[in-house]
């Protein structure tokens, strides 16, 4: 498989449907696809584009955003499938209607049950981030290696996505949250949170709910260049595994230290 193909195809999506319609959406173009979830015709004609993009690379079940939420059971590739595509055609769908340029084009290929390959496409800067399983992680040809976090509380920088948080972990990061150097909301989409992370803008990130294709491609990059990313309990990030909450960190060290000050 040609990693760069992957690549291209996301580039040829969102010039086609996305970026043509950043800041220019038109009247029926924004449609609620659940309670507080808005979905767009940019969402849908670019997980089409990207979905015969990926067959034509590798003849794999295709499990796109849309396209699951029209059949949940398209996930089930997941587990059945030896082999699997994920695709999130529009992360930050919210961010991208309110004129908002945190928002990105996400793929990863999943083989028997691990993340193999990701990439992350943000259009409003056409930065392109890649990992492959052993390989590393990279940044528009650039290799990506994330340096270790202090493990001083008072010194780290993070974001915690309280949107889906149970109340009584809600009011445990108010608590906490000053024990840290900053603790932001996050930008409401994981292909830009990722990325911050593994530059070095965040040490660590929390996550309540999650969704294959919001957080395989991202923890893949995250994992590639260093980082760690686990469930509360320790174990490592499966696609499959949709258990809420995932707290992803710089390193192992830093991982416990934001652990415990949360009380995860």
């Amino acid at each position: 498989m040609h990693i760069d193909k992957v690549t291209e195809i996301l580039r040829e999506a969102a010039h086609a449907v996305i970026l043509p319609r950043y800041r220019a959406l038109a009247t029926g173009e924004v449609m609620e696809k659940s309670p507080g979830e808005v979905v767009t015709i940019a969402d849908r004609e670019a997980e089409e584009l990207i979905t015969r993009g990926l067959r034509g690379v590798l003849d794999a079940p295709v499990v796109g955003e849309e396209a699951a939420a029209a059949d949940p059971r398209l996930i089930d590739a997941l587990t059945e499938a030896p082999t699997a595509w994920l695709v999130d055609p529009l992360d930050g769908t919210a961010n991208f209607v309110a004129g908002n340029p945190d928002y990105a084009v996400m793929v990863a290929l999943v083989h028997h049950g691990r993340t193999v390959a990701s990439w992350i496409l943000r259009p409003a800067d056409d930065r392109a981030y890649v990992a492959e399983h052993g390989a590393g992680a990279w940044r528009d040809s650039i290799r990506l290696s994330r340096e270790p976090a202090s493990q001083d509380p008072a010194e780290l920088r993070g974001a915690v996505l309280t949107r889906f948080l149970p109340p009584s972990a809600k009011a445990r990061v108010e608590v906490t949250a000053s024990r840290f150097a900053a603790v932001e909301p996050g930008t409401k989409c994981a292909g830009v949170d990722y990325p911050r992370l593994v530059d070095g803008e965040l040490d660590f990130v929390a996550f309540h709910r999650l969704l294959p294709w919001d957080h395989a491609p991202g923890v893949l990059l995250l994992t590639e260049a260093g980082g760690v990313a686990r469930h509360h309990d320790r174990t490592p990030y499966r696609p499959a595994d949709m258990r809420p909450g995932l707290l992803t960190a710089a390193d192992a060290a830093c991982w416990q230290t934001v652990r415990s000050v949360l009380s995860l």
